[in-house]
Formats: C-alpha cells, structure tokens, sequence
C-alpha cells in the first residue's frame, strides 16, 4: 500500500512539472527530493530557488564543481548527480526550516529577550516599533471603536 502512494505521489509531481500555468509551461529539474530548479534559467540564477542557498552560495557550488554557468535544461544526468552531491553538503531546503524552527523554539523556551519577542510577535533585532513594524504587529490592531479613551 505504501509503494502505491510513493508512486502516485511521483506522477502528481511529474504532472505538476508539465502543466501549463497562465499560458506558459512550468518545467523544473529535480537535483534532489523536493529540490526544484526551473530549468529555463542559468545555473547561478536558478540554484537560488532552493531555499537556503544565494546567489553568492550558488557561485561557491559552481566554482567547486567546475560548471560553467549553463542553461539549468543542458545539464547532463552527470552533472546532475555532481550537483546533488555538491548540495548534501550543505543544510537547505526542509531541513533548514526545520533548524531554525528547533532554534526559535529553544529560546522562547528559554524565556530569552528573543524568544519573548518571536512569542510576542514583535521584531527581535532591535528595530523601532513606535512607527514602523507593521508586518510583525499586523495581527495586533486594535479596532477604532474599543480603544480606552
């Protein structure tokens, strides 16, 4: 029963890559589980789309790999598996959200200035919030009838 949902869930990505969305066709290469790149891009514009890695990182992984800064589509299966070798190095994608996720969670366990201020949600790096930080008090508007006078 599992291996039937591992292949189903492996056509509704393979479909999802090949559907048209507004009139153009959304192709992606899969370097590694749940990266994708678009593959109409060059290299040092495209690795960006992985969350956690910049366009300063995506430079570093090609100068390691001695890749010239090709179209994402002319990759060679080769230099496909060079490139997911190259990111494992690394901490992106799910896992990094994962580690910030323990990390924030770790100080507002601990009670921290920080972690009280996550909690609050309010900024943490010491930004004003007399005129600014409207999208972090976004939630916290108090509405015009029911201010104390």
């Amino acid at each position: 029963m599992f291996g039937l949902r591992a292949v189903a869930s492996n056509v509704g990505g393979r479909l999802l890559q090949s559907l048209p969305f507004r009139g153009t066709r959304t192709q992606c290469i899969t370097i590694k589980a749940g990266m994708d790149i678009p593959d109409n891009k060059s290299l040092e514009y495209a690795l960006p789309y992985i969350h956690g890695i910049g366009r300063a990182r995506a430079r570093h992984i090609l100068s390691e790999l001695h890749m010239d800064n090709k179209l994402a589509r002319d990759l060679t299966k080769r230099e496909i598996v060079a490139l997911g070798d190259e990111l494992s190095k690394y901490i992106i994608g799910r896992e990094l959200a994962a580690v910030v996720e323990k990390d924030v969670r770790r100080m507002i366990d601990i009670q921290s200035y920080r972690g009280i201020r996550h909690n609050d949600g309010l900024p943490c790096r010491g930004q004003r919030t007399k005129t600014n930080a409207r999208t972090r008090k976004a939630g916290k508007r108090i509405p015009s009838g029911v201010r104390n006078k």
